[in-house]
């Protein structure tokens, strides 16, 4: 038995033998977010299938309902929401998007296309994570926000209406950005561009070509250049969620560092901008094949290696930005130094995962050293035994699980606050379960 059931918020996990067998991650989260946005935008009846089941998407099918449209999720398989602007109207009371970024920072794009009230508040972490780069470019488009700190803050409070388009670089490329942006540009007069420096994600410009009023996407004097056209309907579309890379990529670090594992991770959504953890792994001479499926879905099929350190900076950093703290863990177990930086995006997540990551690492024998915007990571292996802690981060709660199945027979490692997990991945210590 690899894991046991959270007691306490404590998950205890064993190591021991390989890892082996086929398994299929949660839907991901950023698809699934923007699929449940852009069905209560579009005019008619779309239909959902493999959401993500974690909280977080839970709360933005919530907030769509709150808002008005009309969402089934009776079976979460299989979610049907009837939608259009006409339907949506000021919600009876605040918008609570408990620990998700994501959610927040799209619900307000789409607050700002609509001249009543929305409030959108979180958890406390939420209310520590900055939200300005949001709020300037949707005043500057004609939104009325209100935040702590002069809007830098949540809770925010948006009442939208009459939105000029506008041409915007964002400091630091960012799909969530990018997103809240194109959203509100939908409902604005003219166009509106968002240009970033390196492109992110592309999963709004997905959505938008599904939708029917696809983005004008170019490549123009250095930048990622994304234009929506103002008073474009939504039409109502399916879709089946493809699985989560940055679960997915759990499983692999699992399996690659695990000895005499082989594990195949079935339909992961592998297209522009977020399989580029595999890409480090394969640098870091992992074995890995992807055996596609079709041009955005493969099969990861992960046997156990010999790892060798990397660099990780620059224009890769945000196509692997979240699963850099398990890339860590993998890096714990290489041959030579590995360097992550660029990516000090890090420090303003669900905790620092900068100082997280490096401060329970070490607890657990990692050579890890913070850096202002990355760390260095020495190989030599952990010895995953005692407690560590999640800081309430899913996915540091969950990248140290990986550690600790990496511990000989016999090791046990306590992961402290792995309720965390609730937001992305509640079932993830039993999929961990079916693999031993």
């Amino acid at each position: 038995m690899s894991a046991g059931a959270p007691a306490h918020d404590v998950a205890r996990i064993l190591g021991g033998g390989p890892l082996g067998g086929r398994v299929r991650v949660p839907g991901d989260k950023s698809i699934s977010h923007r699929a449940l946005i852009f069905a209560a935008l579009a005019e008619g009846t779309s239909e959902i299938a493999g959401l993500s089941r974690g909280d977080d998407v839970v709360r933005t099918a919530t907030a769509m309902a709150a808002l008005g449209a009309a969402v089934d999720a009776r079976h979460w398989d299989h979610v049907v929401v009837d939608g259009g602007t006409s339907r949506l109207r000021e919600a009876e009371r605040p918008i609570d998007v408990g620990n998700s970024g994501t959610g927040l920072r799209l619900l307000a794009g789409v607050a700002s296309r609509f001249p009543f009230l929305t409030v959108l508040l979180g958890d406390e972490s939420i209310h520590r994570r900055p939200m300005g780069r949001i709020v300037a470019p949707l005043r500057q488009m004609g939104a009325t926000i209100d935040g702590r700190d002069d809007g830098r803050l949540a809770p925010l409070v948006v009442r939208g209406g009459r939105l000029e388009g506008i041409d915007f670089t964002p400091p630091v490329p960012s799909a969530q950005v990018k997103s809240a942006v194109l959203l509100a540009g939908l409902a604005a007069s003219g166009s509106t561009t968002v240009r970033e420096k390196f492109a992110t994600r592309r999963h709004t410009e997905e959505m938008l070509d599904l939708a029917g009023a696809p983005a004008e996407v170019a490549e123009q004097g250095g930048y990622h250049v994304v234009r929506v056209q103002g008073g474009s309907a939504l039409a109502p579309f399916s879709l089946e969620v493809p699985g989560d890379p940055s679960q997915a990529a759990f499983l692999v670090v699992a399996a690659l560092v695990v000895p005499g594992s082989e594990v195949v991770v079935e339909q992961v959504y592998v297209g522009p901008g977020r399989a580029g953890f595999v890409d480090v792994l394969l640098r870091m001479g992992a074995d890995i094949e992807i055996v596609r499926r079709d041009a955005t879905t493969a099969d990861l099929v992960v046997r156990h290696s010999a790892l060798r350190a990397t660099e990780v900076r620059g224009a890769e950093v945000p196509d692997c930005i979240d699963e850099i703290p398990v890339l860590a863990v993998a890096a714990c177990f290489a041959e030579g130094t590995t360097v992550f930086a660029d990516a000090a995006e890090l420090r303003v997540k669900e905790s620092d995962r900068i100082a997280t990551t490096t401060s329970e690492l070490r607890r657990i024998g990692g050579d890890v050293e913070a850096t202002e915007d990355g760390m260095v990571v020495r190989g030599g292996g952990l010895d995953p035994r005692g407690t560590v802690r999640s800081h309430g981060d899913h996915r540091i709660a969950m990248a140290l699980a990986v550690a600790g199945l990496a511990g000989g027979p016999g090791s046990t490692l306590d992961v402290d606050g792995f309720a965390a997990v609730e937001t992305s991945w509640p079932g993830f210590l039993d999929t961990v379960a079916s693999l031993r």
